[in-house]
C-alpha cells in the first residue's frame, strides 16, 4: 500500500514513486495469480486510479511492463508447483477457481447476500471499532490538508469494494485487503485529534472517547474470540471422530457434508496413511461429495463407515449417532434467578480455597492449586455474585453437526435343516 502512494509533479520523489508504483502493481499481479483471484479486481481498481488521476497519470507502458513481469513470475511459480502436487498438468488453481465461481456462477451455491452487504455489514464488522468509521474517517476527510492523500488511499479500495459487490456470494475474507488502507486513513484522523487534545475541550473529549473505544474494542475482541471458537463445528466434529475411531483398522471411509466443510474441515486435518508395515493403522478416506444425485443413491452411502452431517435424516441406510457437535446460535441474557444456586455454591468453594490457602508458607504451590481448581465457571460465578449482581451474558449453542456411524447388520446364521 505504501508503494502505491503518489507524488505529484516531476520531482525526484515523483519519479521514485512511479518506480514504487510499478513494483506494487507487479506484487499485486503475482499475489492474484498465486494466492487469490479476487486480487485481480483490486489490481484493476488501483491501476485505473493511477492512470486516470490527473496529477499522477502513471504511463501506460510501465503499467503493461509491471503486469507482464508479475504474470510471468506468478505463472512460473504456481503452474509447475501446483501441477506437481495435484498431479494434473497444466494446472493454474486460481484460474480454475475463477472459472468455477465467476464464469460458471457456482459460488451462489454457497449462499448469496445483497449488493450493499460489504458496505453495511462486512466492513463495519471487520473494522470493529465504530469510532473508526463514525468519527476518524469523516474527520480525516474534513481536513483539507489531509483530504487528498486520504482519497488516494480510499478511492481505489472503495472502487474494488463496489465492483466486487456485484458478485452474489459474499464473505468477509474476500475484502480483507481493504482493512489496512481504511485503518491507515482513520489513524491519520485519530493522530490529528490526539495531537490537539490540549488545545480545546472538543479535542479533549474526542481523545477520551478514542481511548475508551480502543479499550472497549480490545476487551470485546476477547469475547468475540470465544464466540468464533464455536463457529467451527466441522473441525471439532472431525477431531472428535478421529478420537472416537482411534482404534479402527483397515480402510475407514468418512463422508463430510457441505456445512462440515464450510466450518473448519481442511485437508490439513486428515489422517496420513499408516506407516509401511504397521498392520494396526487405519487408512482414512475422506469424501466431500455434493452432487444431489449421488447423495440420493442408497448405494453411495453403503461405501462409508462414518458421516459428518448437518441433517442426519438425509443419510440413507442404517446409522446411529455417535456424538453431536454444537455451534454458536446467539447470545442469551441470564437473569439473577437463573443458575443462582450454582453460582452461590461456586462462590463458597472459592472462599473456602482462599481460607485454606497458605500464601506465606507456599506461595507458588498455592497459586498452582488455585489455577487447577478454580474453573472458568467458578470465576464466572464470583463475578456474577459480587459485580453484576446475578446478571450475565452467555453464548447460546445448538446442535450443528452429527457424527454418524453406519450400523453393521449381523451376518445371518446358515440355515440347517
Amino acid at each position: 500500500m505504501r508503494n502505491l502512494l503518489p507524488h505529484a509533479g516531476r520531482s525526484p520523489a515523483a519519479r521514485s514513486s512511479r518506480q514504487r508504483q510499478k513494483f506494487a502493481l507487479s506484487l499485486l499481479t503475482i499475489a492474484g495469480i498465486i494466492f487469490r483471484s479476487e486480487i485481480a479486481v483490486l489490481l484493476a481498481s488501483q491501476t485505473l486510479y493511477l492512470y486516470f488521476r490527473s496529477y499522477i497519470r502513471l504511463p501506460i507502458l510501465p503499467i503493461i511492463s509491471a503486469g507482464v513481469l508479475g504474470a510471468f513470475i506468478g505463472l512460473t511459480l504456481t503452474v509447475p508447483i501446483d501441477s506437481f502436487f495435484w498431479q494434473h498438468w497444466p494446472l493454474w488453481p486460481e484460474m480454475t477457481g475463477f472459472i468455477y465461481n465467476i464464469v460458471e456462477k457456482q459460488s451462489s451455491n454457497w449462499g448469496t447476500s445483497p449488493w450493499h452487504f460489504y458496505f453495511t455489514s462486512a466492513l463495519p464488522r471487520l473494522l470493529f471499532n465504530p469510532f473508526v468509521y463514525q468519527i476518524c474517517l469523516p474527520f480525516t476527510l474534513s481536513i483539507s490538508i489531509l483530504r487528498r492523500q486520504a482519497l488516494d488511499i480510499l478511492l481505489p479500495n472503495l472502487l474494488f469494494l463496489a465492483v466486487y459487490s456485484f458478485q452474489p456470494h459474499k464473505e468477509w475474507r474476500f475484502i480483507i485487503y481493504v482493512v489496512p488502507p481504511v485503518l491507515a486513513v482513520a489513524s491519520t484522523g485519530a493522530t490529528w485529534i490526539w495531537a490537539r487534545r490540549a488545545k480545546s475541550f472538543v479535542y479533549r473529549v474526542l481523545s477520551l472517547a478514542l481511548m475508551a473505544s480502543t479499550l472497549a474494542s480490545f476487551i470485546a475482541s476477547f469475547g468475540m474470540l470465544a464466540v468464533s471458537r464455536l463457529n467451527y463445528p466441522g473441525a471439532e466434529a472431525l477431531n472428535r471422530l478421529h478420537a472416537l475411531a482411534g482404534n479402527d483398522t483397515g480402510i475407514v471411509k468418512v463422508h463430510m457434508d457441505t456445512l462440515a466443510c464450510m466450518t473448519g474441515v481442511t485437508r490439513f486435518m486428515e489422517r496420513p496413511p499408516p506407516v509401511l508395515g504397521d498392520a494396526q493403522g487405519a487408512f482414512w478416506v475422506y469424501d466431500k461429495t455434493e452432487e444431489e444425485e449421488k447423495l440420493l443413491d442408497p448405494l453411495f452411502w453403503k461405501g462409508f463407515d462414518y458421516a459428518l452431517v448437518e441433517r442426519p435424516e438425509r443419510v440413507i441406510g442404517s446409522w446411529h449417532v455417535l456424538s453431536t457437535v454444537e455451534g454458536y446460535s446467539g447470545i442469551a441474557i441470564m437473569r439473577p434467578e437463573e443458575g443462582w444456586e450454582q453460582a452461590t455454591e461456586d462462590v463458597r468453594a472459592v472462599q473456602k480455597m482462599w481460607t485454606e490457602s497458605q500464601w506465606r508458607k507456599d506461595g507458588p504451590g498455592t497459586a498452582t492449586k488455585w489455577v487447577s481448581e478454580t474453573s472458568l465457571g467458578r470465576l464466572e460465578s464470583v463475578i456474577r455474585k459480587s459485580v453484576t449482581k446475578g446478571w450475565w451474558v452467555r453464548m447460546k449453542t445448538e446442535p450443528r453437526i452429527r457424527i454418524l456411524k453406519r450400523t453393521r447388520m449381523p451376518e445371518s446364521t446358515p440355515f440347517e435343516p
